[in-house]
């Protein structure tokens, strides 16, 4: 079995990703492996979900809160997966 690999992301640094955290360790995701963006979704640099990305091997499963904290369309969401 592969490894929970979270993701969380803010548009703002204003912005609290304490709740999607929270629910992030509480499905079973270390926090080694949680990355967090505090950056618009319509942006293409996100480093934490770059590294998240690079983190996942066959077998994982990534983790997010909502599926809008993901991708910044359904589109975008489409080509992620």
């Amino acid at each position: 079995m592969g490894k929970l690999v979270g993701y969380a992301r803010v548009s703002t640094v204003e912005q609290d990703v304490d709740m999607q955290l929270d629910a992030l360790r509480e499905a079973g995701c270390r926090d080694a492996l949680i990355f967090v963006d505090k950056v618009s979704g319509a942006k293409s640099q996100r480093p934490g979900f770059d590294a998240c990305i690079d983190a996942l091997e066959p077998g994982d499963t990534l983790l997010v809160w909502r599926l809008d904290r993901l991708g910044r369309s359904m589109p975008h969401l489409v080509t992620l997966i």
